[in-house]
């Protein structure tokens, strides 16, 4: 006959005879009334919806998900990091053409020759700038000492397949006498 020791926590049965719950294989308690849970009386469990935890590791298929669930949150990652570098790359594009028509937007306005016109230049390394120098508001300057010229200045540059470009504006007012 086998011989188990009731744990104090454990309820008893009506006149504390025998107790309700059993201390089972592992650790695990069991109900002593359920005859599913055993086969044989004290014998082990025969409940396949009852799991035991062992210490022995992981199952396959927990091992899987983890690995699915990692990679894919690496994946996201990567392509944060990846977009974030495009964009940084295109900022660099951008401060590069910025400073490059503000130089020439420079040039062109220290020039007190300035009249209307247009041209185009490139640079050696593909930068295209296109300017443009045109009478602004000539019905609200004709009777003003000054006539007033609008400067726009575009770059232009292609990178990888796609061109890009920005464009500045300013205005002048220049004297009349010095346009004649």
């Amino acid at each position: 006959m086998k011989m188990f020791v009731i744990p104090p926590h454990l309820p008893l049965a009506k006149g504390g005879m025998f107790p309700l719950y059993q201390e089972g294989i592992k650790g695990c308690v069991l109900p002593l009334h359920n005859p599913h849970f055993f086969k044989g009386g004290l014998g082990g469990i025969t409940n396949p919806l009852i799991r035991i935890h062992s210490p022995r590791g992981f199952t396959l298929l927990e091992v899987l998900v983890a690995t699915a669930i990692l990679g894919i949150a690496v994946a996201v990652v990567l392509q944060l990091f990846s977009a974030n570098l495009r964009a940084l790359a295109l900022s660099e594009d951008y401060v590069s053409a910025t400073k490059r028509a503000e130089a020439k937007m420079r040039e062109i306005l220290d020039d007190a020759a300035l009249t209307e016109t247009s041209f185009s230049e490139t640079t050696a390394d593909g930068m295209r700038t296109d300017v443009s120098v045109t009478d602004a508001l000539p019905e609200r300057t004709e009777t003003l000492p000054v006539k007033l010229l609008e400067v726009s200045l575009t770059v232009h540059w292609t990178k990888g397949t796609k061109e890009r470009s920005l464009t500045i504006r300013t205005m002048k007012a220049v004297k009349k006498e010095q346009l004649l």
